[in-house]
């Protein structure tokens, strides 16, 4: 095997010099700043992505807690003309709500950890 292993590396390195006889560095250099542009464009449209996730989340959470407050009200509108049935019935679809509540705090939360964690100002990316 020694012998296979040391003509391969012989050939290895004999195309390696042919390859870099043909190999311009000016077309080394634009083919790796297209790839740093191509990887620039993803990550500005991640950070759009999540920015767009963030604020629908939020919508979803005003919504929310609009329906939370209206359930609470319909709680003690039925407490006041004596429907305990009906108090209970938007208590518990409250208790649901809160919990929905709970889970798009946390995704909002995590989502605000992924925009923290991802870099933020542009010199990190300069123009050509």
């Amino acid at each position: 095997m020694g012998m296979l292993e040391r003509m391969s590396t012989v050939i290895k390195s004999k195309v390696n010099k042919l390859l870099n006889r043909f190999e311009d560095p000016r077309e080394t250099l634009d083919y790796s700043y297209e790839m740093q542009v191509e990887s620039l464009h993803k990550v500005k449209r991640g950070v759009a992505d999540v920015t767009t996730s963030k604020k629908r989340l939020e919508l979803q959470k005003a919504k929310l807690e609009q329906n939370i407050q209206k359930l609470t009200e319909q709680a003690k509108e039925a407490l006041r003309i004596g429907r305990e049935d009906l108090a209970k019935l938007a208590l518990e679809r409250k208790k649901q709500l809160d919990l929905e509540l709970e889970s798009l705090n946390q995704q909002i939360g995590e989502l605000r950890k992924s925009r923290i964690s991802s870099p933020r100002s542009r010199s990190a990316y300069p123009c050509r």
